[in-house]
């Protein structure tokens, strides 16, 4: 931890609150009961339709679920290179 990170709060987070938030991850696939199959199939399909009208970075994405109080979502970052040019 740098002197920055004291001064300002931040700090590395302990193994046990990094145990804590895979297993929050695990319970909310097995919530929703979304295998890692269909969570590749919907990246894949994300990759596809963006990338019909934006340039992306596909190696650069990332697909989760979070899971809160009352719903799970599914968050997807995108890093988007550009816009595409106009189809013909």
């Amino acid at each position: 931890m740098g002197i920055l990170d004291w001064l300002f709060g931040k700090r590395r987070p302990s193994s046990r609150e990094i145990a804590k938030e895979r297993l929050q991850l695990v319970l909310a696939y097995d919530r929703i009961k979304i295998s890692p199959e269909l969570l590749q199939t919907l990246k894949n399909e994300l990759i596809t339709v963006i990338s019909k009208h934006v340039e992306i970075d596909r190696e650069g994405v990332e697909v989760t679920f979070s899971q809160g109080k009352r719903r799970s979502r599914l968050i997807a970052d995108i890093p988007l290179l550009g816009a595409r040019g106009p189809r013909k």
